[in-house]
């Protein structure tokens, strides 16, 4: 049997002292335990929530992974590659790598309504996943795949579409130029889709259509594309897989042959990710705050609790028992206490999640934080941590002052009131 875990248990459950000071004092930190882990809690599950959203909206637009012409140098107006590429069958075998779909892009400025504005046609093939902007689809629906022709059909932001005042099929007209071009070349497209991801960034511009539309803007064959996006199925792999896939492409480098570059979202949009990152080091900063302001309270609480049991410390120590025996009473009394605050800090962390997930009560302003509502993603490993953490951390600090323990002696304890 336990003796000192007993003893603890039975402090613990006490009712003769319910009105005493100790006790409130006891219950503030108890509370101050429970906002903290409640407030961790929240920001973890927020932080990972933004990092989901904004890393799914930023590959949603361009995939995980691009793989284009060396010669193209970060341009929206690429040079063509074929789409015929011998390497492609091995790094669709790559382990992470989920599919690889064609794309094209060409920069332009669309007119309607006597007002321009500058875009960047994506054109896109029938192998295009769709499943992003279905989500994201306001209205309308997607592009149509026609065998025998190219589609007329565009996919337009909510933006744009408020910006140029258009509406479900209305007609819109579009401007490019090409190298050699003296005049531009217009196309007349039907806007059948009107997205809205509140990334603005990308909000502004994108506009998607039938890749069978570029090629013939560009004086393309119909077998040459501006590249490949391949997407993975774990974020975190990034790296290796793109490492990987450089591998591959430098071993299918040729004399006098379009030579390819890996490229992946980190590279290619830093200022988002860094931004990202930022976020990172301020919950690591609210993490330690507030753990350090719980155990700070529960040291305060605990040495309350020594100065009311006193006396009983006193009789402990007549009987024999050591001053470790009874540092590990209120450490584990000290325990019970936590445990309490963090199972009401569970309670209430996660159910505000959840309301928030469902219901959407905290909006953000999307100009700013590329999102219209605050974001929340819980996973259960992430609160299993929170929570030994703080049990953890907390016990340790309380260690110190629980030695204040061995300067009490028998005879003035028993007659300490």
């Amino acid at each position: 049997m336990n003796t000192e875990y007993f003893i603890a248990k039975r402090i613990f459950s006490e009712k003769s002292n319910r009105k005493k000071l100790s006790l409130r004092i006891v219950n503030i930190a108890v509370y101050g335990i429970t906002l903290g882990l409640a407030v961790m809690i929240i920001s973890v599950a927020v932080l990972l929530g933004f990092k989901k959203e904004i890393r799914d909206k930023v590959t949603g637009f361009g995939s995980h992974i691009q793989l284009v012409n060396y010669d193209s140098n970060q341009s929206y107006e690429t040079q063509p590659v074929e789409n015929n590429q011998e390497f492609i069958p091995e790094i669709k075998q790559l382990e992470g790598v989920a599919y690889i779909q064609e794309f094209a892009t060409k920069p332009g400025i669309i007119k309607a309504n006597e007002v321009n504005h500058g875009i960047v046609l994506k054109g896109v093939g029938k192998d295009f996943d769709w499943k992003f902007f279905n989500t994201n689809l306001q209205e309308g629906s997607i592009i149509k795949w026609d065998e025998s022709k190219a589609s007329n059909d565009i996919i337009i932001s909510r933006k744009i579409a408020d910006l140029l005042d258009l509406k479900l099929n209305d007609p819109v007209y579009a401007y490019f130029f090409n190298k050699n071009s003296l005049y531009p070349l217009s196309r007349k497209f039907k806007v059948t889709g009107i997205y809205n991801t509140s990334l603005e960034d990308f909000d502004s511009f994108m506009v998607l259509a039938d890749i069978r539309q570029i090629q013939k803007l560009n004086k393309w064959d119909s077998n040459q594309i501006s590249g490949y996006e391949v997407a993975i199925k774990n974020f975190n792999n990034i790296e290796d897989i793109t490492w990987q896939i450089s591998l591959i492409l430098n071993r299918y480098i040729k004399e006098d042959s379009t030579s390819f570059m890996a490229e992946n979202i980190l590279q290619k949009f830093p200022q988002i990710f860094d931004w990202l990152s930022l976020l990172d080091m301020n919950v690591w900063v609210i993490l330690l705050l507030i753990t350090l302001v719980a155990g700070i309270n529960m040291i305060s609480g605990l040495l309350i609790l020594i100065l009311e049991k006193t006396p009983m410390i006193g009789i402990l120590k007549a009987l024999g028992t050591r001053n470790y025996s009874v540092r590990k009473v209120f450490l584990y009394l000290s325990a019970l206490l936590i445990s309490r605050g963090l199972l009401w800090g569970n309670i209430i962390g996660i159910a505000f999640c959840i309301l928030q997930s469902q219901f959407n009560i905290i909006s953000l302003d999307p100009t700013t934080y590329y999102l219209d509502t605050v974001p929340v993603f819980i996973q259960i490993q992430h609160i299993i941590l929170l929570n030994i953490g703080t049990m953890v951390c907390t016990v340790a600090m309380l260690l110190i002052p629980s030695l204040f323990i061995a300067r009490i002696t028998p005879d003035k304890a028993i007659r300490f009131e």
